[in-house]
């Protein structure tokens, strides 16, 4: 099943590996393929001080955590997703968060399902009729079921 992760599911995994979100990462191998676009990584670059700061780990080893995460993760280019998939995408997160609209582009692109911790975009997509978005808990359950 693919998967394509937010940074907010990203930034929790490095702040705290052995929780669920690193359990899914890890653990999940031939169940889920995670997804994520290259502008991510630049985020996760623009947070790096504050990350630090929050997961009270040192530059080097918070540099290996980093790696051992993107290392789950296929990174795909923004730039590969066709125009037409970007609009019913904008569409998609009008009124909840257009930060947000590279991940649905990305999800739509793969027939991929999106992971997130954010609720406000979650509740957002299921009220505007996009149902392959999923919590924690429920590709928790997901993986779970399948193993």
């Amino acid at each position: 099943m693919k998967i394509v992760v937010d940074t907010n599911i990203i930034f929790s995994c490095l702040l705290k590996t052995n929780g669920t979100i690193g359990d899914l990462f890890f653990n999940s191998d031939g169940i889920f393929e995670f997804y994520s676009c290259t502008y991510m990584r630049f985020e996760i670059d623009k947070h790096w001080l504050k990350i630090m700061r929050i997961s009270k780990l040192s530059d080097e080893q918070l540099t290996e955590v980093r790696f051992k995460v993107f290392s789950k993760i296929n990174f795909i280019n923004e730039e590969l997703i066709p125009e037409k998939i970007w609009l019913k995408s904008e569409e998609l997160v009008s009124g909840i968060d257009l930060d947000d609209v590279d991940f649905i582009a990305l999800t739509k692109y793969l027939n991929a399902s999106l992971w997130t911790g954010d609720l406000e975009l979650y509740n957002g997509l299921k009220l505007n009729g996009f149902k392959k978005v999923f919590t924690t808990k429920e590709l928790f359950t997901i993986r779970n079921y399948k193993m």
